[in-house]
């Protein structure tokens, strides 16, 4: 016998709440990061682009987890449910890892002088983002019976690269800095307000991105099968 949570539509009132709160989070991240945190004593001005960096590399990590998490309840299971919420995740984290790069880029060509590295961080991150959108590009081919179950080992074996991204700056000489509000020290490397307005971006980023993903998790639900997929009755 199989026992399972009912995942039921978002009421409207969560929904709002939750944008809300990302609005909230955001709006005040926004204004300590422009008008009370200092600029960095070494990256200048530049060091600001951290709190959309660094919260867009946070979602993106939750997502690919929500990837990971679903796909195996729906390899477990064979509910659809799971592969709605398996695949909006899929599109929030390749969205996410996409700003993660581009910011990133900016950063790069004001500090560093150059708008692309050959770095490991840069490297293993735009792996990343190459593997999650062949994810989703997989669900467009072959067999439309088997796409969720192709999709869902994909999305899987796909995880094994975010170790890699996470630990790049450990395990190899890399240009892009460690770890900020997460360092090993007792003793960030970052000032406290800078912290601050960070922690909040993060918190604005991660309830966004519950939004999203409970409005797309919707909006798959009544329309879920694909555009060229027979219509197919259940026995």
């Amino acid at each position: 016998m199989t026992f399972e949570v009912p995942l039921q539509a978002p009421r409207p009132s969560t929904l709002r709440a939750l944008g809300w709160a990302a609005s909230g989070c955001g709006l005040a991240a926004l204004l300590i990061a422009v008008s009370v945190a200092p600029p960095d004593s070494v990256q200048g001005e530049a060091a600001r682009l951290i709190y959309v960096h660094v919260p867009a590399a946070w979602t993106a990590y939750l997502g690919y987890l929500t990837v990971v998490v679903s796909s195996v309840q729906y390899l477990r299971i064979r509910d659809e449910k799971w592969d709605r919420y398996a695949r909006a995740a899929g599109e929030i984290g390749v969205a996410m890892t996409a700003l993660t790069i581009a910011v990133g880029s900016v950063w790069g060509r004001a500090v560093w002088g150059v708008w692309w590295a050959w770095d490991p961080r840069l490297v293993s991150t735009l792996l990343l983002l190459l593997a999650y959108a062949g994810y989703l590009a997989v669900r467009h081919v072959g067999d439309v019976r088997r796409r969720g179950l192709r999709a869902a080992w994909w999305g899987i074996c796909a995880s094994l690269i975010i170790p890699v991204v996470h630990f790049s700056v450990v395990w190899w000489r890399s240009l892009h800095q460690p770890a900020t509000l997460l360092a090993p020290s007792s003793n960030p490397p970052i000032d406290s307000i800078m912290a601050a307005a960070l922690a909040l971006s993060v918190v604005a980023f991660t309830t966004a991105s519950v939004w999203l993903l409970l409005r797309r998790q919707s909006a798959l639900r009544s329309g879920f099968r694909y555009a060229d997929e027979p219509s197919m009755s259940t026995p």
